[in-house]
């Protein structure tokens, strides 16, 4: 009988660290897909961008490769 209720009780425990668990991988996923929106909006952002100064253009390629190595890191 008390091997019953230590198993039910673990039982539990162990369904309770699972959608702990699962939760935790959702909100990461879910900080993930964010982040990866966040840096879509910068890049479309620079790519609307136009200027004729050879400084700023070259600001603005460097910060959109800088955007996309992000975005491949991210997945």
């Amino acid at each position: 009988m008390a091997n019953a209720v230590g198993d039910s009780g673990t039982s539990l425990g162990d369904g309770a660290l699972g959608d702990e668990s699962r939760r935790a991988a959702d909100q990461q996923r879910a900080a993930r897909e964010r982040q990866k929106q966040a840096l879509r909006l910068q890049r479309e952002n620079i790519l609307s961008q136009r200027t004729s100064n050879a400084g700023r253009r070259a600001a603005l390629e460097a910060a959109l490769a800088q955007i996309e190595a992000q975005i491949q890191s991210l997945g």
